[in-house]
């Protein structure tokens, strides 16, 4: 059967590596040239790096940093915080990041999602899409690292955002964001099933099964989660793991008729 991609997401603050609750209380984690290193022997799928901050601090993902990572990661990476012009996605694939994630700036500027992808191809945009419940049912997207109501509704956000040129969508949960209690499968479900590209589903995963969940019954392409593969046991302790390619394959062929 085929096996959803599987990608821890990394969190930076400047260059250490960082893991939030619903978006807030930033916990230093450490090195991530040292995680690279852990996920290289562990021979992750894929990495998301994404600077929390840059966005808030008007600034961009550091280019340095992420030249270090190109020069230890064995795998593909993703990478996106303050990303803002062309130029600015020129300099993170011509360093060897492989996609570039586009958060606030597209809820912004919408035209510059055509624009990046007809310059650099679909597959080098990840839309992603921060999203919170709202009071009374439904849900909203929200900008600048969860801090800024936008009004739009998620899914037709993301319709437009694949309508644009977008080559993956990744829908992030703002309240699930940290709590290993599971990914907001609902809210999954419904972009997936409405845009005809991948969806990377992300925030709220504790264990393998919730993995399983946002394949098999949220219908999403690929996993992302973080404190899944930076924490261990009921107290956290910071470790960084990550499941075996045979442990996989093998929980999804065994979990494949029983979602």
């Amino acid at each position: 059967m085929f096996r959803p991609r599987v990608i821890p997401c990394l969190l930076l603050k400047n260059t250490g590596l960082v893991k939030t609750i619903k978006f807030k209380e930033p916990r230093y984690i450490g090195d991530p040239i040292n995680a690279v290193r852990i996920f290289n022997a562990k021979e992750t799928d894929e990495l998301i790096f994404l600077d929390i901050n840059a966005t808030k601090e008007r600034r961009k993902i550091s280019l340095e940093l992420l030249a270090k990572i190109a020069d230890e990661a064995y795998m593909p990476f993703s990478a996106g915080g303050g990303v803002n012009c062309l130029d600015d996605i020129k300099n993170l694939i011509n360093l060897g990041v492989e996609k570039v994630v586009i958060n606030s700036y597209a809820v912004e500027h919408p035209e510059f999602i055509k624009e990046s992808s007809e310059t650099f191809g679909s597959s080098t945009i990840i839309i992603s899409i921060d999203v919170k419940k709202k009071l009374f049912g439904g849900y909203e997207v929200y900008s600048r690292g969860g801090t800024k109501s936008t009004g739009l509704d998620p899914v037709g956000y993301a319709v437009r955002c694949a309508e644009s040129g977008a080559g993956e969508i990744m829908i992030n949960s703002i309240d699930r964001d940290g709590m290993m209690e599971g990914y907001e499968i609902e809210l999954i479900k419904k972009v997936a099933d409405a845009v005809d590209l991948p969806v990377i589903a992300s925030g709220g995963a504790g264990n393998l099964k919730d993995l399983s969940a946002a394949y098999f019954k949220g219908n999403a392409s690929a996993l992302a989660a973080g404190s899944l593969f930076v924490y261990h046991g009921p107290r956290r302790a910071v470790l960084i793991n990550y499941p075996g390619k045979e442990e996989l394959f093998n929980f999804f062929v065994k979990n494949e008729n029983t979602n």
